[in-house]
């Protein structure tokens, strides 16, 4: 009996922000590599995240969601979450169904008519609507784009998400498995606890502050005692925004602290000393040698 062809492939996860991507994310790979919060534009980068079975291997590009700019940070997010379109076998467009349809599901569609690759529709939040109001949602996106498959799904605690990776599966092509079968993500250690360091504090603070911050890891080491020491810097753009970090006798840095440090020792599987510190960069959203020191590069 002929062994089955090996499948493999790469699919791109869109929408607009804080519609579940993130959660999608983590979701299909078992463990958490993307950071979520209930606050938009939580995404900066594409996030890979690696799918592995005995018969494919999908490669997730969870990209920034598609927004009106605001910044150069802002056209940056944008700029990959569009190029990716173009890199992909399939794409999956994330739609919030407790939100309903909205201006910027319309704008993505439009990008969408440009591109030949599969767009599978999923309804997201499936769990936060009543099962009689879904139809009507299939039926006003369908008017406005042919899609390839159409689910609907909830992120959150995985209704249908098997039946999705089904779906997914029928485009693949056969192809090699590039990674690793243990492997859930091709982006280093450093940049996954500089997101949890992150993800802390957009818990934890509000309104302008969240956007303003940017975090990047100074230095990881492991110490003779097994430890892994990581010096972690939080960026951010005003003087009242690092006191505000600090928090009152440096209580909120604490919790920051203690938090991610829990996230990181589930994800390297070993215990860390995680020391933070926060420095200010005057407008970095703005400047592009900023950007780029911070690694948000223009040709992504």
């Amino acid at each position: 009996m002929a062994k089955p062809s090996y499948k493999s492939g790469f699919v791109a996860i869109v929408g607009r922000p804080n519609v579940g991507k993130s959660t999608l994310m983590n979701q299909v790979i078992g463990q958490k590599i993307a950071i979520m919060s209930d606050k938009p534009q939580t995404t900066r980068n594409k996030i890979h995240g690696v799918y592995t079975t005995d018969h494919n291997q999908i490669v997730f590009l969870d990209t920034p969601g598609i927004h009106k700019r605001q910044s150069k940070l802002g056209d940056f997010m944008n700029k990959t979450a569009l190029n990716t379109l173009k890199e992909v076998e399939a794409v999956l467009f994330l739609a919030d169904t407790s939100e309903g349809f909205g201006g910027g599901d319309r704008f993505i569609i439009e990008q969408l008519k440009d591109i030949k690759t599969p767009v599978i529709l999923v309804l997201n939040k499936i769990d936060k609507v009543e099962p009689e109001a879904l139809l009507p949602m299939i039926e006003q996106y369908s008017k406005l784009h042919e899609f390839a498959e159409i689910v609907p799904i909830s992120a959150l605690n995985g209704n249908n998400v098997t039946t999705l990776l089904q779906q997914v599966e029928k485009y693949l092509p056969e192809g090699p498995q590039y990674y690793p079968a243990d492997q859930i993500t091709d982006h280093p250690e450093q940049f996954v606890c500089a997101e949890l360091v992150r993800e802390k504090i957009l818990h934890m603070t509000r309104e302008e502050v969240p956007h303003s911050i940017a975090v990047t890891i100074e230095d990881m080491h492991v110490q003779e005692n097994g430890v892994v020491h990581i010096s972690a810097v939080i960026f951010v753009e005003r003087d009242s925004q690092k006191g505000i970090i600090i928090g009152k006798q440096g209580a909120l840095l604490k919790e920051v602290g203690k938090q991610a440090r829990q996230d990181i020792q589930n994800l390297l599987g070993s215990k860390i000393f995680l020391e933070l510190w926060v420095k200010v960069k005057k407008d970095w959203r703005n400047q592009d040698r900023v950007l780029r020191d911070l690694g948000f590069h223009r040709d992504a």
